[in-house]
């Protein structure tokens, strides 16, 4: 982590990159660097902390093996996206922002994934997708190796 942290010496604005950073090596953002950070860059933990819950994007534990993200943009919604996201739910018996507990998936909301045109859109382990019911959700997330 402090190779990270020293990769951005001398920036601006550099906790964001820096957090991005440690997401990329380690997958998440684990708490254990917000005291570590806040050293580091002579902020308070509260800061950190602060940039951390703000951004839904940093993770604060391991992901699942398959990234599930529904997106819950109004065009989405209009076409069916609340929906889409209760079936994701029910059929990965989480919430979104959980993790199944054999690590298999991690179901997400998001807020735009710039696909308005063919919502409603879902992202599977980067790979974005439109037009998305139930029964194609079901097959996208089998076939990428959950549940």
């Amino acid at each position: 982590m402090r190779a990270i942290v020293t990769a951005h010496d001398g920036e601006r604005g550099k906790l964001l990159p820096i957090l991005h950073g440690i997401q990329a090596e380690f997958g998440y953002v684990d708490q254990a660097v917000v005291p570590v950070l806040a050293e580091e860059l002579n902020i308070s933990r509260a800061d950190v902390h602060g940039v951390i819950t703000f951004y839904h994007d940093f993770r604060k534990a391991p992901a699942g093996r398959t990234d599930v993200r529904v997106c819950r943009g109004e065009a989405c919604q209009a076409v069916g996206a609340e929906a889409l996201m209760a079936h994701a739910r029910q059929r990965l018996g989480i919430s979104a922002g959980e993790t199944t507990p054999d690590g298999t998936a991690t179901l997400q909301q998001v807020f735009c994934l710039g696909n308005c045109a063919l919502g409603p859109s879902v992202q599977v382990n980067g790979r974005l997708y439109g037009r998305v019911g139930p029964s194609r959700l079901d097959a996208l997330v089998t076939e990428a190796g959950a549940r």
